[in-house]
C-alpha cells in the first residue's frame, strides 16, 4: 500500500477528493489513509522520507530531489499567486525587523531571501498565525500564504510587496510554489500510474465542482464560501492538471537560482 500526505489547504483537498473517496479513476494505485498536515510538516517529513508519495514546497524539493521525483499533475504554480509580504504600513526595514515566516523549508521563505537580498531577522510560526502577530507587534512584518491572501486586507494589514509579482518580474516565469513527489524506489510503473490518479481526481473535480466541498470546508482554515472558491480558482489551474515545459522550466529556474545562492 502507498503512504501519501497531503496539506488541508482547499487546494489540495481539492485535487485529491476524487481519489481519496474513490469517485476518479485510481489505475491500480492503492493509497493508504492520507496524513494531512501543514505544509512546514510535510516539508519535514520529506526530508525524512516519510511517505511515498507527498506535497511538499519547491524548497523543500531542492532538499530531496535525489531520493523523490516531481509529478506532472498536483502543482500549485501559477502567475498572480505567489505569497504576500505583510505589515502594519506597508514598510518593512530589513536591519531591523522579525518577520514571521511559515516554515523554514516553505518556498515563501525562499522568496523572502532572495526579494530581500540581504540577512533577515526571522520567526518561524503556523501560517494561520502570522497575520495576527503582525497585528500584535509580536513580529513587525510576516509573509502569508494560503487563504490569508483573501483576508489580509480586512484585518488592515497592507502589502509590503507581493513575492510571486517580484518573482515574475525577475525570472519571466510563474512562481513554483508547491509540488507533489513520489519516492524514485517506487518505480517509474508505479510513478506513472499514480500520476495518472491524480490526474483523473483534478479532472473529477473540475467535472463535479460541489462534490469536494464537504471534505474542502471540513479541513479549511477559512469556510467562507467565497473565500474558499477564491483560492481554489487561483491555485488549482493548468499547471495543476500538467506542470508541461513551462512550468518544468520555471521549476528549474527556482532550483537553480536556489542552487546559486546556497539557499539548499
Amino acid at each position: 500500500m502507498t503512504s501519501i500526505a497531503f496539506s488541508p489547504c482547499p487546494n489540495d483537498t481539492f485535487i485529491f477528493h476524487g481519489l481519496v473517496h474513490r469517485c476518479s479513476a485510481s489505475f491500480g494505485v492503492d493509497l493508504s489513509t492520507p496524513k494531512l498536515a501543514d505544509v512546514e510538516t510535510l516539508n519535514i517529513w520529506a526530508t525524512q522520507g516519510k511517505f511515498d508519495v507527498t506535497k511538499l514546497s519547491f524548497h523543500a524539493y531542492g532538499h530531496v530531489r535525489e531520493e523523490y521525483q516531481l509529478l506532472n499533475a498536483g502543482a500549485a504554480l501559477g502567475r498572480g499567486c505567489g505569497p504576500l509580504l505583510v505589515s502594519p504600513d506597508g514598510n518593512v526595514d530589513f536591519k531591523t525587523a522579525v518577520v514571521g515566516i511559515p516554515g523554514e523549508l516553505t518556498t515563501a521563505a525562499m522568496l523572502l531571501k532572495l526579494f530581500a537580498d540581504c540577512p533577515v531577522k526571522v520567526k518561524i510560526m503556523a501560517f494561520e498565525t502570522i497575520m495576527d502577530a503582525v497585528l500584535t507587534g509580536e513580529v513587525q512584518a510576516g509573509v502569508i500564504i494560503h487563504e490569508s491572501r483573501f483576508t489580509y486586507s480586512g484585518l488592515g494589514l497592507k502589502c509590503v510587496q507581493d513575492l510571486g509579482q517580484w518573482w515574475e518580474g525577475y525570472s519571466g516565469f510563474p512562481i513554483p510554489l508547491g509540488g507533489i513527489v513520489a519516492k524514485k524506489s517506487l518505480g517509474q510503473n508505479v510513478i506513472g500510474r499514480i500520476d495518472q490518479a491524480i490526474h483523473a481526481s483534478i479532472e473529477y473535480g473540475h467535472s463535479h465542482p460541489s462534490a469536494s466541498m464537504d471534505y474542502i470546508r471540513s479541513h479549511s482554515q477559512e469556510i467562507a464560501p467565497e473565500v474558499l472558491t477564491s483560492h481554489i480558482g487561483l491555485y488549482v489551474n493548468s499547471f495543476t492538471t500538467d506542470l508541461g515545459k513551462e512550468g518544468l522550466a520555471a521549476v528549474d529556474f527556482l532550483l537553480n537560482l536556489g542552487a546559486e545562492r546556497n539557499l539548499f
